[in-house]
């Protein structure tokens, strides 16, 4: 699906695979994608070398979990044929989440996502705790915006999602906070984050969907600081087996 909607736009398609066991890069190279298999860098390091590997003026870049619509397609065609403002170095996409069945309207639906970019004028930097997220940056503005949304199909389920938060907080809590701080997180951060999301952020509109995931979101803060926790006592020597309990 992510590369079916690029197939008749794109010069080349170039794909970082992280030593995937299944069919990945069978059908990517199937798609006539360049497959370069790379043992894990990182989120930003496996994306730089993605945006480093690919030769022509103009990318896009993509997560295999993100395709893009047609009026997307089109802008970017568009483009690609020379309607763009002179010294943009980079466009800015929206895009929307599809989650349990339907498409989010406001959960993501406020965030513009840099990812057309001049070949040489951006790179992947970290971001959030521990740089465990990314993002595409620019030397310097001006950056312009497409038209049209990004998809982006996250979570298969509800399963996947814990899933996906379980190997998340598991990486954040190699860098554990101190126990006061990862005590105040827990009981204190969850409940603000699901307030941010369900009514500042207006997931309400999205129904049981809204809720839902901000539910998910307020989980994913609370397993990071109980992880951490955990993680800050065993650093100090403590142990949770049964026979260090002298009962």
């Amino acid at each position: 699906r992510c590369l079916m909607s690029v197939s008749d736009m794109a010069d080349e398609v170039v794909v970082v695979d992280s030593l995937s066991r299944d069919r990945t890069c069978e059908i990517a190279a199937a798609a006539g994608a360049r497959v370069f298999r790379q043992p894990f860098l990182g989120y930003v390091g496996q994306k730089q070398l993605a945006l480093e590997k690919a030769t022509g003026d103009w990318i896009l870049s993509l997560d295999a979990d993100e395709w893009l619509d047609e009026r997307l397609r089109e802008s970017i065609k568009g483009l690609l044929a020379g309607e763009y403002r002179e010294g943009m170095d980079g466009y800015r996409v929206k895009r929307r989440v599809f989650y349990l069945g339907k498409w989010l309207r406001y959960y993501d639906s406020s965030e513009w996502k840099l990812r057309l970019v001049r070949r040489g004028k951006a790179s992947w930097i970290g971001c959030g705790p521990h740089n465990l997220h990314e993002r595409l940056e620019v030397a310097g503005p001006p950056v312009g915006r497409l038209k049209g949304r990004l998809n982006h199909l996250p979570y298969k389920s509800i399963s996947d999602h814990l899933l996906r938060l379980d190997a998340y907080t598991d990486i954040l809590a190699l860098n554990p906070a101190g126990q006061i701080r990862a005590f105040l997180g827990m009981t204190l951060e969850p409940p603000l984050t699901f307030l941010k999301k369900f009514l500042f952020q207006a997931g309400f509109l999205d129904g049981i969907r809204g809720f839902i995931f901000a539910t998910m979101d307020a989980v994913y803060v609370f397993l990071r600081f109980a992880k951490s926790w955990k993680a800050s006592r065993e650093r100090k020597g403590e142990k949770d087996d049964v026979y260090s309990q002298n009962r």
